[in-house]
């Protein structure tokens, strides 16, 4: 192409220039096909990540999978730290990618008990149908990969400019708007003409640059940062709608979710595609050296204005509910993908009935398939409470946690680590992952203690309100003193717990604790034992990982510390 232009330059005639506008349109055109075949080959990228993700999930290569941030406060939650939802090795790497902070956030309150709308049931209808969808599930897997998450505060200033009332002036009328660029135009033509000379074709562009600068720029400037940051959201938008509103997923909240897309009788995805090209035009103000000689030829910032407002006298009252159903579809689908990856595991029944959880071939959600030992558990109903005893290593703690997750997971609506599982909608308190803390001065008792106080309250208010359930997990309760008093006070505990009707499970190694007077004929004693193989040196121990009635009748620390070589 350069060089037919040269040869024209050199040798003019119709033919060096028709090639090189030929080559130069052959040059056009495969900038715009490489830069499609680019965009192509990110997203397939994207999408075969998405995949190679799904084996890892399922053999829980935790060093391989996406690790999300955990949310302002889950240091501190209620049961989050404890069952490990969140970071490195957690609940939150099994379940599916989110594209926006607000689908990330709906998620976060589903998990943490925080946000109970819609109704568990709903929720489970939806996800179980979700589970299905591939195409739509990996789709938002894809975007989430690939797209730089918004900022929040981006995504709540274009609302609030969207849901604004409309002002009731135009940013200039539409006699300046058209008139100052024609005028320029007008001018031009003269001069060429020899009508007018060259200084009067300064006049309009000197006009368009007061207007630029002055008030009626300012205003229109700030009024279009308001409505658009520099968001991708607005690009991905219209691709996610119409994602939701093609899905033939039957459930009710997917139906009522799809029936909330539209405005005037107009898709939601044609008004989001109408904004997303606005905001494409918008940008032109943040580069400067195009937008200046743009702007005052032809006005470019007022014209954009006005377009602007007309879609938010339009459709700007329903872009919130549109973002929405964006984000609890994503929401949605992230849990889906666990049910997606796992056909096997049961949908729970949550109930209002009697207070009790009890599941058949209950498992840890995070442990692999073929490394997991799966139990019979029933805690409750009001006025029982399980206690877990066996030897160290045998698998109390892990019990305790696979009850914890496998609650979390039903009340988000998910599908459970069981053959079957019947619950309550309970409020879910844990005592597992307890840390004391050097700086502030808090020793591990006094933290357990503190613990205990949280659970001890919360249960009195459900009580009192007669509106939920305390389900509790106490991994070695109240440990960090002496045997004497960690006996009575973990018995007057228990005792307060069960006159509140609370339901929970106790796992201790103190075995008086199951005859002591106060809470001897409540309790419902289960253990793990571990077998000894006495014949090699030093003696080994294995473990079966069989939750059995009664209280453990043996116990393996010296055992194990020979193992470890700490013999006498």
């Amino acid at each position: 192409m350069l060089a037919s232009g040269v040869w024209a330059e050199m040798r003019p005639g119709i033919l060096p220039v028709a090639l090189a506008a030929t080559l130069l349109a052959g040059f056009i055109t495969l900038v715009i096909l490489h830069a499609r075949l680019r965009r192509d080959e990110r997203w397939w990228g994207a999408m075969h990540a998405v995949n190679v993700d799904g084996p890892r999930r399922l053999d829980r290569e935790w060093q391989a999978l996406a690790v999300t941030a955990p949310p302002a406060g889950a240091t501190t939650h209620a049961f989050a730290p404890d069952l490990d939802l969140f970071g490195a090795r957690s609940l939150r790497q099994l379940l599916g990618p989110t594209v926006t902070p607000d689908g990330e956030d709906i998620l976060t309150g589903w998990l943490l008990g925080t946000r109970r709308s819609p109704a568990v049931t709903d929720r489970q209808a939806a996800i179980r149908a979700l589970a299905a969808e591939h195409t739509l599930r990996d789709t938002f897997a894809a975007h989430a990969r690939l797209a730089s998450p918004p900022r929040p505060d981006g995504v709540a200033r274009f609302l609030a400019w969207a849901e604004a009332a409309a002002p009731g002036h135009a940013p200039l009328p539409a006699a300046v708007r058209w008139g100052v660029p024609l005028a320029l135009l007008l001018a031009l033509v003269l001069w060429w003409r020899g009508v007018v000379p060259g200084s009067v074709a300064l006049l309009p562009i000197a006009a368009a640059a007061a207007l630029t600068s002055g008030p009626p720029g300012r205003k229109t400037r700030a009024e279009m940062r308001a409505a658009f940051g520099r968001e991708e959201i607005f690009q991905l938008v219209p691709e996610l709608i119409t994602l939701i509103e093609q899905n033939r997923a039957s459930a009710p909240m997917l139906e009522q979710l799809r029936a909330g897309l539209s405005a005037d009788g107009v898709p939601a995805t044609k008004w989001m595609r109408r904004l997303a090209r606005l905001a494409h035009l918008a940008e032109l103000r943040a580069s400067g050296q195009l937008w200046l000689p743009v702007q005052l030829i032809t006005l470019w910032d007022f014209h954009v204005l006005v377009r602007m407002r007309t879609w938010r006298a339009a459709a700007g009252r329903r872009a919130r509910a549109w973002l929405d159903a964006i984000s609890m579809t994503e929401a949605l689908a992230a849990l889906a993908t666990i049910a997606h990856d796992h056909p096997d595991w049961c949908w729970p029944t949550v109930h209002g009935d009697e207070p009790a959880f009890t599941a058949r071939a209950l498992g840890h959600p995070m442990l692999r398939e073929d490394g997991r030992v799966d139990n019979d558990v029933e805690v409750g109903p009001a006025g029982r409470f399980l206690l877990v005893t066996g030897s160290n290593m045998s698998g109390k703690s892990t019990l305790l946690r696979a009850i914890g997750t496998n609650a979390v997971l039903a009340l988000a609506g998910a599908p459970v680590c069981a053959r079957a599982l019947r619950m309550p909608v309970v409020d879910l308190r844990t005592a597992i992952h307890v840390q004391d803390s050097l700086t502030d001065g808090v020793s591990y008792f006094m933290a357990q203690l503190r613990r205990v106080k949280e659970i001890v309250t919360a249960a009195d208010d459900a009580f009192r309100a007669k509106n939920a359930v305390v389900l509790y997990l106490f991994d070695e309760i109240l440990q960090g003193t002496n045997t004497a008093e960690r006996r009575i006070a973990a018995t007057r505990v228990i005792r307060h717990l069960l006159d509140a009707r609370a339901i929970g499970a106790v796992t201790t190694h103190d075995l008086e604790l199951a005859d002591e007077p106060q809470i001897r004929s409540e309790a419902v004693p289960v253990h793990f034992r571990e077998t000894v193989h006495s014949e090699s040196q030093p003696p080994g121990l294995t473990f079966d990982y069989t939750l059995r009635p009664g209280v453990a009748t043996s116990t393996n620390a010296l055992r194990l510390m020979a193992i470890v070589g700490l013999e006498p």
